[in-house]
């Protein structure tokens, strides 16, 4: 395959494809591959999702707050990562955010969520079946709070799920402690900032009990609530984010075993991340280029390289920014998917089964949740660039096939069920004539794929 006669045959087949325009074929950024976004009916406005098995089938459903329908939204997966119409639960009056954990210890996950404008937590038990009781609410604010970020986990070291609340309008984060069969003792607020938006609950300083991260918007900075043991919490000490802060993640996202911080900056257009310095105090923030107004973030591993990403909601672009760890807690560029109008919110999430990590999204401007499957795991044999035909080398009908797509705007090339183009081996979002000589260089002339591709895949 690498003789002259073969490169000749090439040369003939390009010489009669100049002055053709060359289409341009997106594609996904290296090592990432998605699915084109499946669209579900969720309520009015949807702000916050969240995934769990509620039914008990050993599949992830969903739970989406509804802000502008007082209700929450459950979509029972039906094993493949689509999902069956959603069933209406009412919560309380705007529903920001939902969390599902097993708050009353009958091994089933239960919802709770915040409720903005009534100022507290609605908790909806689980009947086992993934069908809920009706709404019991427990006040987390003063009145005009503004309880809009809801994290359930054992917050006291007594086997059961806590509440913390983010109230925006009070600067405080309230704590309600589960009396241990899913009923809540009164709220204990800790002043946090001036416009509190996110609440995360992880062991930051590494004493095996569960800190408070929290976005102040208001002051422009990122806080951390250390655990005294018991549920009770030491005085915020503050770490400034970007313009904004709107939502935060905690994560080991530079593999050294402690949780690091995600900051999405609303005002920024960027996300900021804080590394741990291994007790609980964090270095400055490094900031990283996001969409339009970015109101969440989530981290997890999307790419199958063990190291978390970062997965960012851009609100005024409709799209969902994701981010490539480089493995040391830093971020490559950020590549963008189109999800609808306003995403409010992204989870990363198991949904197909397959043991990566898909993308769920929340539109409050077209009332759906967008599901982006994630094709980097098994169904997809050869999630690489450079060997479309996928049979592990690159020869000349790889080359034919990158020609056709470069020159004669034939469809790209992608892996079995996933918009993810194995033509573009320079990954610059295009199939062009440097793809071709590329190809070229590594079907015909011995050049090393490592050199040439961008994520190789042939020997």
């Amino acid at each position: 395959m690498r003789g002259s006669k073969a490169v000749r045959l090439l040369a003939a087949v390009i010489a009669g494809a100049v002055g053709c325009a060359i289409p341009s074929a997106t594609v996904a950024e290296q090592g990432f591959c998605f699915e084109a976004a499946r669209s579900f009916a969720a309520g009015l406005a949807p702000s916050s999702v969240f995934a769990a098995d509620l039914d008990g089938d050993n599949d992830v459903d969903l739970a989406v707050a509804n802000y502008n329908s007082a209700n929450v939204s459950v979509l029972k997966n039906n094993g493949d990562g689509a999902f069956a119409a959603a069933v209406n639960y009412t919560a309380g009056d705007s529903p920001s955010s939902v969390f599902a954990a097993d708050l009353d210890g009958d091994n089933d996950a239960d919802l709770a969520v915040a409720n903005r404008y009534s100022d507290n937590v609605s908790v909806l038990k689980n009947n086992g079946d993934g069908t809920f009781a009706a709404a019991v609410s427990y006040p987390a604010g003063a009145y005009w709070s503004g309880s809009w970020s809801v994290f359930a986990a054992d917050l006291d070291g007594d086997d059961d799920a806590d509440l913390a609340v983010a109230n925006w309008n009070s600067a405080n984060v309230s704590v309600l402690k589960n009396n241990g069969d899913g009923t809540f003792a009164a709220a204990v607020s800790y002043a946090v900032g001036g416009s509190p938006w996110s609440v995360f609950a992880a062991d930051l300083d590494g004493d095996d009990h569960l800190d408070l991260a929290v976005a102040d918007w208001g002051g422009d900075i990122v806080l951390v609530l250390k655990n005294n043991g018991d549920g009770t919490f030491a005085p915020a000490v503050n770490y400034t984010a970007g313009v904004g802060p709107y939502s935060v993640f905690a994560a080991d996202l530079d593999g050294d075993s402690d949780a690091d911080l995600a900051v999405a900056n609303s005002m920024d257009a960027n996300v900021s991340v804080l590394k741990n310095n291994g007790d609980g105090t964090f270095g400055a923030a490094v900031n990283y280029a996001a969409g339009d107004a970015p109101v969440s973030v989530s981290a997890a591993d999307l790419d199958g390289d063990d190291d978390a990403d970062l997965a960012v909601a851009d609100y005024n672009t409709g799209k969902v920014s994701v981010l490539k760890n480089k493995g040391d807690g830093t971020f490559a560029a950020a590549v963008n998917y189109a999800v609808g109008d306003f995403p409010w919110s992204v989870l990363a999430a198991d949904l197909d089964g397959d043991n990566d990590a898909d993308l769920a999204v929340p539109n409050t401007g077209s009332d759906n949740v967008l599901v982006l499957i994630n094709c980097a795991g098994p169904h997809c044999p050869c999630p690489c660039h450079g060997d479309p035909q996928c049979d592990g080398v690159s020869n000349v009908q790889d080359v034919v096939q990158t020609v056709s797509v470069a020159f004669r705007a034939a469809s790209p090339v992608y892996d079995s069920d996933c918009v993810y183009s194995r033509t573009d081996v320079n990954c610059n979002l295009n199939t062009d004539v440097q793809d071709v000589v590329k190809m070229v260089n590594v079907a015909f002339r011995g050049a090393n794929p490592a050199t040439e591709f961008c994520n190789p895949c042939a020997p």
